[in-house]
Parts: structure tokens; sequence; C-alpha cells
């Protein structure tokens, strides 16, 4: 099956859970304070709908626009914008008429919902499959910037250690990246000698300009060869599968980083490659080609395996069911705190950082190329934690907006008018459509001229 047919049913899956459950945790708190809940949609019906059955006063249904869902409860001026039913008197089971202590559970149960699903994933999964991570402060020489523009943008380079970022100290190598995304100073170790470098602002920016969004940063690891490649211009030499590469030229080469610099610095040109093999050395000459190639697939060792050889250490956790649930609470807690500090920069224009949003399509792009549960399960509770901020957030239109003018009703004792709340509510729709319509065109951008 098709990488991008996979991501799509993925996508599908993950929102249309996620919507269910969103749209639940509005629709339950409704019928216990017995309001009137009139339709209960998986994705907008605009015009018709794909199915529908009235149950009792709810009509359930599933639109044919998978841009969301939405509950229509009585007496709420929502995206339904139904003024005929607000232009009647009050009635006992319409939201309006609902004391605001109960209306605020009403439209804070969507969100909350939402972390409370991406708190049980995560404890879910970290019961299931514990952790395994490298140890950021282990790694004997350092880490290699794949990314040399990248590394003269951030004063790092091949060797270095970061630490700490703003003053934190970085205890999994495989989280510096988005720490340092998310920073403003790192603590780097080079040579012997620490020092302080600071985070350009316009990092970010230059990151996205990168042909091949993938890290930055690696551990840097031996150079394995899997296989010679189909159209290698080496068909025909004696390297074998599970070859290390440990001297070009009488050289003497530890790490993949190593080898690369040399195969550049002596393209189109013949040369004597030490390998080992079964614990013994081999000399095999080979053709560099004009490209600095030598022709072959990599290979790889496993992490227990380098760690085996001092490259770094691996922490192995597993959790006993009581330990999982704390281990979810602060996976769930540290990840809402990186997606504020994330939304912190693309709202602030010198960064570059809104060059990075995305709709749909980037939202895709998220899950794996092939099924795989864990993955799935672990991407649907992060996007769940980004539908639980960006919901809360104070526009018009949202839970958020809605819980905004509650506080004030509850703090002034006056409720905004009807009229104010439509147009309130039209602004919010405005916004929101505007930034639907920015973030699936940068998608489109990037699809049709990255």
């Amino acid at each position: 099956m098709s990488p991008i047919i996979v991501k799509a049913l993925q996508l599908l899956l993950s929102l249309s859970i996620l919507i269910v459950l969103h749209e639940l945790g509005h629709f339950i708190p409704a019928k216990l304070f017995k309001t009137r809940v009139e339709k209960f949609y998986l994705f907008f019906d605009v015009k018709y709908s794909l199915f529908k059955k009235k149950i009792g006063e709810t009509e359930y249904g599933i639109g044919w626009l998978p841009l969301g869902g939405y509950v229509k409860i009585a007496g709420m001026i929502d995206e339904s914008m139904d003024k005929e039913q607000m232009a009647g008197p009050p009635q006992p089971w319409e939201f309006r008429s609902k004391p605001a202590w109960q209306r605020l559970i009403i439209m804070l149960g969507g969100v909350t919902v939402n972390f409370i699903l991406a708190i049980i994933i995560y404890v879910a999964l970290s019961y299931a499959y514990g952790d395994q991570y490298i140890k950021a402060n282990s790694l004997r020489d350092g880490f290699h910037v794949t990314n040399t523009e990248i590394g003269d943008k951030l004063g790092i380079k091949t060797g270095d250690n970061i630490i700490a970022v703003d003053g934190n100290p970085i205890e999994k190598f495989g989280s510096l990246p988005l720490e340092i995304i998310n920073g403003n100073e790192m603590t780097i170790q080079r040579d012997g000698r620490t020092f302080e470098q600071e985070i350009p602002v316009d990092f970010i920016a230059k990151l996205l300009e990168m042909d091949e969004k993938t890290s930055f940063l690696y551990p840097r690891t031996p150079f394995i060869i899997k296989e010679i490649s189909k159209d290698s211009h080496n068909k025909g030499v004696d390297f074998q599968k599970g070859d290390e590469i440990i001297a070009v030229n009488g050289q003497k080469v530890r790490y993949y980083d190593e080898v690369s610099s040399l195969l550049e610095s002596n393209k189109d040109s013949q040369a004597t490659f030490t390998v080992l093999r079964n614990n013994s050395e081999t000399n095999i000459e080979a053709k560099i080609n004009s490209d600095g190639k030598l022709g072959v697939a990599l290979g790889s060792l496993k992490l227990e395996e380098l760690e085996e050889r001092g490259v770094f250490a691996v922490k192995t956790i597993k959790y006993s069911f009581l330990e999982s649930i704390p281990a979810g609470i602060n996976r769930g807690v540290s990840t809402l705190g990186s997606y504020v500090k994330q939304m912190k920069k693309i709202f602030n224009p010198s960064t570059g950082a809104y060059k990075g949003v995305g709709g749909f399509g980037a939202i895709g792009g998220l899950f794996p190329d092939s099924w795989d549960w864990r993955a799935f399960w672990g991407t649907t509770a992060f996007i769940s934690i980004i539908l639980a901020f960006m919901n809360i957030l104070p526009i018009p239109a949202l839970d958020g907006g809605h819980v905004m003018f509650l506080l004030y009703e509850m703090v002034t004792g006056r409720k905004p008018g009807d009229k104010f709340m439509e147009y309130a509510q039209l602004i919010g729709f405005v916004i929101l459509i505007t930034l639907l319509l920015f973030a699936n065109g940068n998608d489109l951008y990037k699809l049709l001229f990255d």
C-alpha cells in the first residue's frame, strides 16, 4: 500500500477518535445538566450528511467534510449561527438558561477530555513499551552535525556535546534538537572546555530551509557496510556485509563522519580501505567517484552493540502499572510545555517559525509510512494535546473564546449580549478560516516548491 494512503488512513482514524471524544467532552456534561443537545456530528454536514440517525432529542451523524466535528447545544451561539432559536424566550433546557458555572464545565469538557486522553495514551505506552534512550551526557566523542550550514548557524560542530539548554541539563539525546528549537542558549562542551552559546533567533527559519526535513544531530557511529549498491562503480570489489571501515589510505578512522570527510577530500581516486571483518583486518582497493561516494549501502549496529563499544550509554526503563502513571503524566505535561514554547516562537515573526506552520498535510506527515500501532498512538496523543491547546485559545468560535466570555460574566456579573456574541462568533470564524487557509496553503507551497 502507498505510504501516502497509509498516512492518510492513520490521520483519518486518529482525527475521528479525537473528534468524537472531544465532542463527548461537551455532550456528557450538557446531558448531566439537562441541557438539550440537538446534534452530535463527526465531520461537518454542510448541506448534507453521509449518515444520520435521530435517537431521542439528538441527531447523530457523520458529515462529508473532514475538518472537525461538533455538537449543537440548544440555546447556544455557535458555528451554526442559529439566530431564530436565540430570538425566542429562553427555555429551561437551553444552554443560555443554565448557571454560568455549568456552562463553563460544558465548554471546558472537550479540552479536558483531549488532555486526559493524551495522558491515558502515554501511561499505556509507558506500561507497554517502557522507555529507551541514549544518555545525552554519555557520548564519548560528541555528536555528528549532519548539516554544516545548520551547524555554522548554531555555532556547533561534529565532536561537540551540548549538555544543557537554557541552563536545563539534557537527559535524552533524542530530545536535543527540539530543546534547541525551543531554547535560547546552549551549554557546549568542546575539546575539554565548556562555554555558553546563544541560539540565533532566526535559527528555526534556517532549519526550515533544509532540503531534508530530518534531524541535524546524530550520535557518531562507525561506517558499517551493508552491501554494494546495485548501480555501484565498485561492483566486484570484495566489500562484504558487516565490514567496518577503520582506515582510509592508512589514516585511522573511527566514525562515519571521518570516513565521509576522507571520501570527500579524495574524490575521483583509487584508495585503500582497511576494514574490520570477523575481528581481523583486511585491505581492499576501491574507487571513490567524483561525488565522493563509495557506492555502498550503509548498515548499522544495535544500540546495545554501540554501548558495548563505549560509544555512548543507553538507559532502558521498564515501568510497572503504578510506575507508568506518573511517567505518562510527566510525558503529557512536558509535551504540552514543549508545544507552548513552539507556539511562542511561531508568534514571534523574527524567528521565521511561522513558515513551518502546516495543516492537514503536516499533521499527516507526523505518522509513519507503514502502520505501527506504537507510533500511531504516540502521534495521536501528541495531536490530542495540540487540539486541547488550540481549542483553549481565547478566540471566539473556539472553546477558549466561550470560556473567556463566561469568565467575564462570572467576574462582572454581566452576561454579554446575544448580538455581541453573534458578532464575536463571526469574527472568530473568520480568524479560524484565515488560519486554516494559511496553514494548508503552507502545505501546498511546500509540496509544489520544496
